[in-house]
């Protein structure tokens, strides 16, 4: 562990504003602290896709009602009615447990997460996910180019999976949950009064991050290191998709009183929020809601693996992020996808990860 991730341990999250490319005035500690207050009242809203699906252009508008202040309250909503079955969901958690559990760490290695494009790509170690906080956990993001689509005639499963057969398996959980990419954007876009359709051609076959975590069980040390299984941020992306996890851990921040939301729907549901490239195209009016995972309430839950496999929604590298219209008076200037996730995103890798970029 690096002296910065011992700092991290204890450190808030301004003390790394300067990467910040939207407004964050909420101060927090990165693990959870023992000053930490927590909020037993607020309940995330849940919202039924299938209102989009089959109720017509009336069941449209309630469902963009209902999501959209949702997220405009809090940037967290639960998702059901998606069409996804659950059965799929349990067989993805069998399949990253055997992923992590059934391969060496010299054969992950092999697959070390480097940069592509603007995503890092690949394998992170346990405690190795970001140079400021020694995360309690490993990860594998696999971009779009991870998958075979049928858009690389050069594509070579081995360059990106150790083992064969997952990445036919996962693809079809990434195809399903693509399904649900334009419904949502398409919400959003219609509760904030914009053509609906904006970002039908950005959001079609885009950019995206399918991250596998594996949270070991947890040793007697590492629970008592006060190190989080992941520490406290925003996501970077549009919005990011999450198949509810029997293991909790999950908190989210309501920035209204500064207490934490412990946030575990049931399995079967989507966890639905927005990011920092939300935040900015709206102005600020959704905003990129700060959670983390840290350890189960019950200890008995210690000696159990917890498994997510979230899909974050970016656009690709050469778009333009700018406010959309109708939203006020711009508080940001446009600026290239690129450069706005790198900026970003060098908080956790480093400040040369965004160095290439003009």
């Amino acid at each position: 562990m690096s002296s910065t991730q011992e700092q991290g341990i204890t450190a808030l999250n301004q003390e790394f504003s300067r990467y910040d490319q939207v407004k964050k005035e909420q101060t927090y500690h990165l693990a959870e602290h023992e000053q930490d207050q927590f909020d037993d009242e607020y309940e995330i809203k849940t919202c039924d896709l299938s209102q989009f699906f089959h109720g017509g252009e009336t069941g449209k508008e309630k469902f963009a009602a209902e999501l959209g202040a949702a997220l405009e309250g809090i940037g967290f909503a639960i998702l059901i009615g998606h069409g996804v079955d659950p059965e799929r969901y349990l067989e993805a958690k069998r399949k990253t447990c055997e992923l992590f559990e059934q391969t060496s760490r010299e054969q992950r290695m092999k697959y070390r997460a480097q940069r592509f494009g603007s995503v890092n790509q690949g394998y992170f170690p346990i405690k190795e996910t970001s140079n400021i906080h020694p995360d309690l956990v490993e990860g594998w993001v696999f971009c779009r180019h991870a998958f075979d689509f049928g858009e690389n005639p050069n594509y070579e499963e081995k360059d990106f999976w150790p083992l064969p057969g997952f990445e036919p398996f996962f693809r079809q959980i990434c195809l399903q949950h693509e399904t649900l990419i334009l419904p949502i954007m398409q919400s959003i876009l219609r509760y904030l009064g914009c053509d609906p359709h904006l970002y039908d051609r950005k959001l079609t076959r885009t950019n995206f991050g399918f991250r596998l975590n594996y949270y070991p069980p947890l040793t007697a040390e590492d629970a008592g290191s006060g190190a989080g299984r992941m520490l406290g941020h925003e996501d970077v992306d549009l919005f990011t998709f999450l198949p509810a996890e029997e293991v909790g851990g999950l908190q989210v921040l309501n920035r209204e009183n500064m207490k934490w939301i412990r946030l575990n729907p049931p399995f079967g549901t989507i966890i639905l929020n927005t990011g920092d490239y939300m935040q900015r195209i709206t102005n600020d009016r959704l905003p990129s809601t700060t959670h983390r995972v840290s350890k189960p309430v019950h200890q008995k839950l210690y000696n159990q693996p917890r498994v997510t496999f979230p899909m974050a929604i970016y656009v690709w590298e050469e778009e333009i992020i700018e406010v959309l219209p109708g939203l006020g008076a711009p508080k940001y200037e446009p600026i290239a996808a690129i450069k706005f996730h790198t900026n970003i995103t060098s908080k956790y890798y480093g400040d040369d990860y965004a160095k290439e970029v003009k």
